[in-house]
């Protein structure tokens, strides 16, 4: 992160797993999703440059985890331009900050970029090909750009285009399936060579086709992707934003393989850890002789951790829904090991352990993490004797349709591996098309109720925003003074508001709390906004507890009394927030607890 400090960007802290009205996604899967508005043309509090590490996960690579490349958890390295630099400097930059700040050997690198599609009315990125020759020449390599490397192979070139299925970015894929207003835009990814023994073609689908950058052979791994954020969609197409927009995201876990010169992630300080531990719990098995348990394993204990740090639970729909798949499935594959009944504790412990420095939030629930899991695990052991005596019942029938697949997968938590492996030891087919598609339909029906539940979220996004500042002016009244707000989250449902103080709330205390809230809310007090340097909102008495992030201009939202003038709350943020306190309803806090040490949590709602 210096490398981008030095180059003008504020650090800002990462957001929660859980999208803050974002009904696109179950999860934060980039670091993008938090900062739409922002891309959108919202001014930023921190400015127009930013950097972060955003953790993240993508539920949609489960399946995938296994290779040498996927998982389901990891943390995403990013730098923004919200209408401020382009093509030019990010490409030199980001190409800079890898070969020279990370010392990665710029002639494994290779380059793909936007092949343009007259369709959607988008044109072929020539622009960024040449500033890669330009990047390139500078480290005496001859990049030369080629198009349909798909069909031809690589043709000993540099830079490839590629169409929207790999060269074009927004958080709901392709052109096509994007919704109206939804911002996007083409990218440029880079690929590390990991060298021509990682091609994996003796049983895939690429044994017969030309190697590229993008075959998925094993030998390239994407380590970034610099998206040009300057398009959204309208009812007449594919519009510019009033700003063009550099979004860049970097997977921690690709980026240290290559820094430290391994061919998987799993083999890299990020993981090694916790291999070693599966190893020690499977009684000396070895890492290399059973790969894809042990990432299979390793991976889904570790997403879970996280999941569940952020008060998910186990359940049969939407997050819940990915959480008892990572659980159940680590289960499975654990008894393939003949790991011990509770092994999965020992292994919470250990990522909880690697993290607890850099997240401090999985420290502070480690005994919640690890009740849910062993009570997930508990209760898998008991639909696990169910299923498999129900297994026994539809083999009886003699084949195994994929309907009884996605019954077994949906009600007794059985993946569809361990149906394939059980049906083969009877010479049993499972038919996988017919369990995918019952798959298919059952996720689009999961969405579609994400999307209901969390469709309202611009609605209540400003009210919960500033329900946020009255409570913590009222918990500076209550407490003192020495009150500091130490973090928040705002979904569609709730806010949750961090704050230093080193005791718990008593009842009467949260009650007096609630109900200043409450009378400031019937006060009709006004909410106003004034944009100024970050000196004068200072002086003018706003909280401001991350000073050192701040950019030169900010907004101040005050919470005052027409008549009298009275001030209850004065606050730099960049939130949205509602035009009088009279629209947010009944305040109502739901749970007061410890978050870290020196630090509580309140989570409340509006009624």
């Amino acid at each position: 992160m210096q490398f981008f400090e030095e180059k003008g960007h504020t650090l800002i802290p990462g957001a929660s797993l859980i999208p803050e009205n974002d009904p696109t996604t179950l999860f934060v899967g980039s670091g993008m999703q938090p900062l739409v508005p922002y891309l959108l043309g919202e001014k930023h509090p921190f400015g127009k440059r930013l950097a972060n590490c955003q953790k993240s996960f993508r539920a949609a690579d489960i399946e995938s985890v296994g290779d040498n490349r996927h998982t389901t958890f990891f943390e995403m390295l990013g730098n923004w331009s919200l209408g401020d630099y382009f093509k030019k400097e990010q490409l030199n930059w980001i190409f800079d900050f890898l070969t020279g700040a990370l010392n990665i050997d710029p002639g494994r690198l290779y380059v793909t970029v936007f092949r343009g599609n007259k369709e959607i009315g988008i044109e072929k990125d020539s622009q960024s090909a040449e500033i890669w020759k330009e990047i390139f020449s500078r480290k005496g390599i001859e990049a030369q750009d080629l198009d349909f490397s798909e069909k031809k192979g690589m043709e000993n070139g540099r830079i490839f285009y590629f169409d929207e299925t790999k060269n074009w970015w927004s958080r709901s894929g392709l052109p096509r399936d994007m919704p109206l207003d939804e911002p996007g835009g083409p990218d440029s990814e880079i690929f590390y060579d990991l060298g021509e023994d990682l091609k994996r073609h003796e049983n895939s689908v690429w044994k017969d086709k030309p190697c590229h950058v993008n075959c998925d052979c094993g030998r390239f791994i994407e380590i970034g992707n610099s998206v040009f954020m300057e398009y959204i969609k309208t009812e007449k197409g594919f519009e510019k934003l009033p700003q063009k927009n550099v979004d860049f995201g970097g997977g921690l876990e690709r980026i240290s393989m290559v820094v430290q010169g391994k061919t998987n992630v799993f083999e890299t300080d990020l993981f090694i850890g916790i291999l070693n531990k599966i190893k020690e719990l499977s009684g000396g098995k070895e890492y290399q002789d059973n790969v894809k348990v042990f990432e299979i394993i390793a991976d889904h204990v570790k997403g879970a951790v996280f999941v569940i740090s952020e008060d998910v639970l186990p359940s049969n729909t939407e997050r819940g829904y990915i959480l008892r798949r990572l659980l159940r499935r680590a289960v499975r594959y654990g008894k393939m090991l003949k790991m011990p009944g509770d092994f999965l504790l020992p292994l919470g412990r250990q990522v909880i352990e690697i993290y607890q420095d850099i997240y401090p939030e999985v420290k502070a629930k480690e005994e919640e993490i690890l009740t849910v899991i062993q009570k997930e695990k508990e209760k898998f052991e008991e639909t696990l004797q169910k299923g498999l005596k129900q297994f026994e019942k539809i083999a009886e029938k003699g084949s195994i349709s994929g309907v009884d697949a996605f019954h077994l997968y949906d009600t007794y938590g059985f993946p569809l591996e361990l149906t394939i492996e059980l049906a083969r030891e009877k010479r049993l087919e499972v038919d996988e098309s017919e369990f995918k598609k019952a798959f298919k339909k059952h996720q689009e029906i999961s969405r579609a109720g994400a999307a209901k539940k969390f469709g309202g979220g611009g609605e209540f996004s400003p009210k919960l925003h500033t329900a946020t500042h009255l409570l913590h002016a009222a918990l500076r009244k209550v407490l003192g003074e020495h009150i500091r707000q130490m973090g928040s989250d705002i979904t569609a449902q709730r806010l949750r508001f961090d704050f230093s103080h080193h005791q718990k709330l008593t009842a009467e205390q949260i009650k007096e709390v609630e109900n200043i809230v409450n009378r400031k809310i019937k006060e009709n007090l006004e909410v106003k906004k004034e944009e100024m340097s970050l000196e004068e909102a200072l002086t003018a008495g706003a909280l401001a507890f991350f000073r050192e992030k701040y950019p030169e201009k900010v907004s101040v939202y005050t919470v005052f009394n027409p008549e009298t003038g009275e001030v209850f709350s004065k606050e730099i943020c960049g939130g949205p927030h509602v035009k009088k306190t009279s629209e947010l309803g009944e305040f109502k806090i739901k749970k007061e607890e410890s978050s870290s040490t020196g630090v509580r949590r309140i989570r409340a709602v509006l009624e």
